[in-house]
């Protein structure tokens, strides 16, 4: 999931070390040789992601995509190809310094916004495709193979080793399972030391900073009863009210930003009757981990003064009015900085193309290193102008050949500077 945040467009002065990594590297045979091949091999490049969006990988049902895309990068020649506990599924080229150089990981996320029975069968009009997922984020797990057979075919030497990877849960309710496994528990744990997630639709962004999130359900309790007989007792509906008020009455800071919002409220048995039960989600979100922090301490003093005050307000004799607060998703916030020398590579290679970074926030698989300190950012899989309608049923992405070459030009040369960087 790619979701544009506060993009700022911003001059890195760079060094004339990466400046001349960029330009050796574009200026390389084999560089050259590996865009040829990508423009040759084109027409298999959009068969794959009609195939891949057409295995539909809805939350927590990946399966069977992943077992796809494990067999397509065995057959284009990965070392130690794999699948971990997750199921996220991955496999390694090797570099040139003999693991001197730091690991680089390159992912693209196998699953879809979209449930399960959804139609993903792609409709094609000329060059535009259109499917549900067919964008986010499959056009990045089918670059993401793309760009490894055209290294491969081009014979393209990098200095440090890459593991590319196909990564589950990513969208909303996985809540980056895939990568919190992938950093904290699976058998590349504490190798990997750069990070590169292929989610996005423009190009020109680079999605340096996490877009932190905490997700909760909170389920309000109370006796019930019927609504005239009953009158005067305590209730789940006013206590769960009242802290809905309390919450949108809370002023926070607006930059850097930070939001908060109830999106699902639920219960009651019927309209004459008191509820034993109501519930509603939440979602609150900031880039500064302290902010973050700040806003769920203060609505969990909202939730606890709001039963509170309905205790307090109507009778207990039948009981009192309890809240359970569960949950749901924990996205870690945090910031790659620019003048870091990661992003000054990327900064410096995309300088050679006439291109400034637009640095953004972003929640995506990036969220998870960036938060253990380790340099990650995201970049687009096609230019923003080529794609349309994300998380949609019609959701859509354009496959004129000659744009997506340039694109892929310009993802590539990020790449593959990267793994050069010392």
């Amino acid at each position: 999931m790619f979701l544009a945040g506060s993009a700022i467009a911003a001059e890195v002065p760079r060094r004339a070390d990466e400046n001349i990594r960029a330009q050796q590297l574009l200026g390389s045979p084999s560089f050259k040789a590996a865009v040829a091949a990508y423009d040759r091999d084109f027409e298999r490049f959009v068969k794959e992601l009609i195939m891949l969006t057409e295995i539909p990988a809805p939350p927590f049902g990946e399966g069977p995509r992943a077992l796809a895309y494990l067999a397509m990068l065995k057959e284009a020649g990965l070392e130690n190809v794999e699948m971990d506990a997750e199921g996220n599924v991955m496999g390694l080229r090797r570099g040139t310094s003999g693991g001197v150089v730091p690991l680089l990981a390159v992912a693209a996320h196998l699953d879809t916004v979209f449930p399960a029975g959804t139609d993903v069968r792609v409709k094609r009009s000329g060059t535009r495709l259109v499917a549900p997922g067919i964008g986010d984020d499959t056009r990045g797990l089918a670059f993401v193979l793309a760009l490894i057979r055209a290294m491969r075919d081009a014979k393209v030497e990098t200095a440090a080793d890459i593991l590319f990877i196909g990564n589950v849960g990513e969208e909303g309710p996985g809540d980056l399972r895939g990568m919190r496994y992938l950093f904290t528990k699976g058998p590349w744990k504490d190798r990997i030391k750069r990070f590169i997630s292929v989610d996005g639709g423009n190009i020109d962004l680079v999605s340096n900073s996490g877009l932190g999130s905490l997700r909760y359900k909170v389920t309000f309790k109370g006796p019930g009863g019927h609504s005239w007989g009953a009158f005067g007792s305590v209730s789940p509906s006013f206590a769960m009210g009242d802290a809905i008020a309390r919450l949108g009455r809370l002023q926070v800071p607006k930059s850097p930003k930070v939001s908060y919002n109830v999106g699902v409220v639920s219960g009651g048995t019927s309209v004459n009757s008191i509820p034993f039960e109501t519930a509603m989600e939440i979602d609150m979100r900031a880039v500064s981990p302290a902010a973050l922090k700040d806003i769920d301490a203060q609505f969990k003093k909202i939730v606890a003064d709001a039963v509170s005050a309905e205790n307090s307000a109507r009778s207990t004799a039948n009981g009192k009015i309890t809240a359970d607060i569960k949950l749901m998703g924990d996205r870690p916030s945090g910031t790659t900085p620019p003048d870091s020398p990661v992003l000054r590579q990327v900064a410096a290679t995309m300088g050679v193309f006439d291109k400034v970074p637009v640095w953004d926030v972003n929640s995506t698989d990036a969220n998870i290193p960036i938060s253990l300190g380790i340099p990650a950012f995201a970049i687009g899989r096609n230019a923003g102008s080529k794609s349309g309608r994300g998380h949609s049923l019609d959701e859509w992405v354009d496959v004129e050949k000659s744009q997506a070459v340039k694109d892929f030009e310009v993802a590539a040369a990020i790449i593959l500077s990267v793994a050069e960087l010392p």
